[in-house]
This record gives structure tokens, sequence and C-alpha cells, in this order.
């Protein structure tokens, strides 16, 4: 599933493109990725042709194009989502599912040109709605925390609320409510920099210790944007329809049987959720039972 770093790509994408412009028409083509919205697909499609785009915005996971009357179009890519940016006429990707017609605005070169920006999604999963009033932040995800390379994010806060929690500290970077946009990958690497095992209760954490966590994280998010962020496979692209590339980066995460770059010893993979860990168990020793 796409992270903070890919999501962000996608968001940077869309506000260097359609910021100004207008929405003409909204075409659906598959109702699923609009399901979440109440007015269903034609009332969905109503409510944005005529809208001008006034900027593109993201908490966590999510992001939000605003809209010049309080609303907002607020998306989420799921595990196999896209938005991406065309000329009119050009082919349609086999997993179109909701296609939008823009006008750029009108400039000192002359008035502004049709673009398309189009919502590709094989699995189905991630989706669209229209957000009532949510242009500066949609009610829809009010309760998910800040991410860490917000500007606002406190740190001191995550650590308290870390610090109270005997959860294991990996299952603290995934929960949305206490910090955003972190997924299986990014917690994987940050945990491999830190040298700390996955399983390592938060009450057990000191404060400069889980500082430094964010720091890692922080870094290595910062590392990925710079890259494009992490593509396995086509599914993950930006607004052009580039791959990024930091996948070749890796540490820890998708490297089992490898030996860690730091000691030498073969990176292992454990179940987690559904999915896997994967560490150091040299660099990253498991916690002590209690």
């Amino acid at each position: 599933m796409p992270e903070l770093p890919e999501v962000e790509v996608v968001r940077a994408g869309l506000e260097r493109h359609v910021v100004g412009s207008t929405i003409a028409t909204v075409e659906v083509l598959h109702p699923r990725p609009v399901r979440r919205d109440g007015r269903g697909a034609s009332g969905f499609a109503a409510a944005l042709v005529g809208q001008r785009i006034t900027g593109v915005r993201r908490r966590g996971k999510y992001f939000w194009l605003a809209l010049a009357d309080g609303d907002a179009l607020l998306g989420h890519l799921g595990m196999s989502g896209q938005m991406l940016l065309h000329e009119p006429g050009a082919p349609d990707e086999r997993h179109l599912r909701v296609r939008f017609g823009l006008r750029t605005p009108d400039g000192p070169s002359g008035p502004g040109r049709p673009m398309e920006m189009r919502f590709v999604d094989q699995r189905m999963f991630g989706g669209l709605a229209v957000s009532a009033g949510g242009a500066d932040l949609p009610s829809e995800i009010a309760h998910i925390a800040r991410d860490p390379i917000d500007p606002a994010f406190d740190d001191a806060e995550f650590v308290r609320r870390a610090r109270r929690r005997t959860s294991a500290i990996k299952r603290l970077l995934l929960d949305q409510g206490l910090i955003s946009g972190v997924g299986n990958i990014y917690a994987d690497e940050a945990l491999w920099r830190a040298r700390l095992h996955g399983e390592r209760p938060g009450d057990r954490l000191t404060g400069p210790v889980l500082r430094g966590l964010l720091g890692h994280v922080r870094d290595v998010m910062g590392e990925a944007l710079a890259q494009g962020g992490t593509s396995f496979d086509a599914l993950y692209v930006n607004v052009n329809g580039e791959s990024g590339y930091f996948d070749r980066s890796l540490d820890a995460y998708g490297q089992e049987g490898r030996p860690c770059r730091r000691c030498g010893t073969p990176i292992r993979r454990v179940a987690f959720m559904n999915r896997s860990s994967f560490f150091c168990p040299r660099c990253q020793r498991p916690p002590h039972r209690r």
C-alpha cells in the first residue's frame, strides 16, 4: 500500500499542475471508487462540475483537492490507486475508474488548455468522495494524527503517549491515531536504522530512544521522497506515470536472507498483522518477555 512518501509525491505533482484549474466534466466509469460518497456516482459528479481547485493537501495517506466553495475532493489510493494527468485523447488505462476533464486557468499567453486527471485503480480498494466543508481539513479524516514531516507534529506528545502504551513499537508506528503516514515499509526501515526490534514495548523505551526513532523515520521518508517513493511494481507511480526507485536503497524491508549492511547477518522475515516484518536478528535483538 502506498505510504506517506508515495502519497506526498502524488500530492506535490497534482499541486504543480492542477491548482487554479476548473473541473469541467466528471465521468464515473465504475461506481466502486465513489462508494463512500452518499450522493452516488451522478451526485458525486454534479457536486464537482464547475468547481475551481484552490489547493492540494494531505494528512497521512489521504490527500484532497481543496475547492473554491469550501468543499474538497478527498482521495485515498488504497493498494493500487493512481492519480494520473494526461492530454485529452490519450489512450485509456485498462483500470481507469474516474475521469476528470480540467481546464487550466487563462494566462498572459492565452486561454487555458484542457487536461485530464484520471483515477486509475486495479484492485479498487482506494476511493474518492466529496467532503462538505473539507477544504482545510475534511471531517472524515480529522481523527487521523499529523505525520512526522508535518511542521506541526508534536514530538513530545508522541513520546508521552508512546511511553504510556504496552503495545509493540512497530504497532505504535502503524497507529494512524498516534502518528500517520508510516506503513510497513518505512516502519521496518526506521527500526533497522534505530537498531530497535519491532516487538519492543513502548513503555520500555526511553524518551531519547523514541526521539531518535522519530529522527530515523523522518530521514528515511525524506530520502524516499527525494527518490520518488518506493515502487515494487507498475502500480506505484507519480502523476506522470513514473516509478520511484527508493526500493534500491532498502536495508531491511524485503531483504530476507540478504546480509545486513551493518553486520552481515542475514535479514530475517516474520509474520506480522497479516503482513511481514523484516529485521536483523543481531542488530535488532528481540525484547525479553515480561
